[in-house]
């Protein structure tokens, strides 16, 4: 029983320290899995399965090993923010795939690229003409990007000198029922005004599920009865 309780502690506290070295490494390791951060993240599961079950190492063992990788991980960090070259091979570097509409066969056969997972990718930034494409770069953290040619690119306002209404940033005052005072009192709002607003849509505030004021102050509000009789999926 001994055992159990032990493996029991052991898993908590290696979630407890990936959680906490994740948080010091910053946003940036989860986001942007260049090389460094996948090597990182490799290496701290590795000693995270290590420390919740395997028993014949001391736990302080494991926990000196976390402190390592992640004093290692902030150095290669500061020395990739601070040397350019260096930065290329600790972080890896952007590789063009296609330049002026041409295929790069060289770089892909070097990144050993296929042009299937080239099209796979295209198709789901919603291209499925490879001509339509003017550059593509495979970035440092494994995905690409791609540069339209022009005629192919989408028609904006600013090209159809249409007027430009400002936008704001997106405001929540309900998330799964509960009201967001913090977010109303930093707009200068209130619970009554909300619940007013709700009124003139003939619901109540318990009957909100979510509420937003969009980039354009406009409200939006779901209901927890939506009103829908045969939905067209339900799990």
């Amino acid at each position: 029983m001994h055992a159990y309780w032990d493996i029991l502690f052991r898993a908590a506290l290696s979630i407890l320290a990936l959680l906490l070295v994740a948080k010091l490494l910053g946003k940036q390791t989860i986001s942007n899995m260049t090389f460094h951060d996948f090597v990182t993240s490799i290496t701290l599961g590795s000693i995270a399965g290590n420390l919740a079950f395997n028993e014949s190492l001391k736990t302080s063992y494991f926990i000196l090993a976390l402190i390592v990788v992640t004093a290692v991980s902030f150095l290669l960090s500061y020395i990739a923010l601070k040397n350019r070259k260096l930065r290329n091979w600790i972080s890896g570097s952007p590789t063009v795939l296609i330049e002026n509409g041409e295929i790069l066969e060289h770089n892909m056969k070097k990144l050993r690229y296929t042009l299937d997972t080239l099209a796979q990718v295209l198709r789901g930034m919603g291209i499925f003409n490879m001509e339509e494409v003017a550059y593509a770069v495979l970035e440092d953290n494994g995905t690409v990007s791609v540069l339209k040619k022009e005629e192919y690119q989408f028609v904006t306002k600013k090209d159809m000198k249409l007027p430009v209404k400002t936008q704001h940033f997106p405001v929540e005052f309900v998330m799964d029922g509960v009201i967001m005072e913090k977010n109303l009192e930093s707009h200068g709002l209130t619970t009554e005004w909300l619940e007013k607003q709700v009124k003139r849509k003939g619901k109540q505030l318990s009957d909100v599920f979510y509420a937003v004021r969009g980039t354009q102050h406009q409200l939006f509000f779901d209901f927890y009865e939506d009103g829908i009789q045969k939905p067209v999926d339900r799990e």
